[in-house]
């Protein structure tokens, strides 16, 4: 009877992280990797300041990117992998014809551009208060901003990590290659 209340929390918990509702927390693997898109469109957006621990225990500052839902066109997706043989490079993109969507979409960003314009933004607002992506709130105290949505063109961000409750590749095609092809 004392462990219910805990039992009960660790299933929500479960339930909400298998839902998409909470983030998934996981070591990264040490290497980033690079997002574009020609247009992201989303509503509900919330960033604060964080640090992402690599398996070997590296340590990578970020601004966790939380969106409650997410329209990308022309997605591409690579990471550089080094090999005995020389750099290769992993490459998949999605979204030339018909959109990609994904739900509770958070990308643990170091770098982040393009041309963005936001709708109705919340610059300074206290981490642990963001309401706009459900389960995607940061410590008490730490600087936060959140936006109703956001409408991003030419996107380029460079990542640690990446989660999502739902993503929705059309067209995708990945493919292997020495040598560096990245999205940008």
């Amino acid at each position: 009877a004392a462990l219910a209340p805990a039992v009960l929390a660790g299933a929500a918990l479960v339930v909400s992280t298998a839902e998409g509702a909470l983030a998934a927390s996981f070591a990264v693997s040490g290497q980033n990797f690079k997002v574009s898109a020609a247009t992201l469109e989303a509503e509900g957006f919330a960033q604060f300041g964080s640090v992402d621990t690599g398996a070997g225990g590296a340590r990578h500052p970020v601004a966790p990117a939380g969106i409650r839902s997410a329209k990308l066109t022309d997605l591409c997706q690579s990471v550089l992998v080094p090999t005995p043989f020389g750099d290769l490079t992993l490459r998949i993109t999605a979204g030339g014809s018909r959109p990609v969507t994904a739900t509770n979409l958070v990308l643990d960003a170091d770098q982040l551009g393009g041309d963005a314009t936001f709708t109705n933004i919340e610059l300074g607002r206290d981490a642990s208060t963001l309401d706009r992506v459900p389960g995607h709130t940061g410590p008490r105290g730490r600087f936060g901003q959140q936006a109703e949505k956001v409408s991003l063109r030419n996107l380029k961000v460079r990542a640690w990590g990446t989660t999502a409750g739902t993503f929705t590749l059309t067209d995708m095609a990945m493919d292997a290659k020495f040598g560096r092809d990245e999205c940008f």
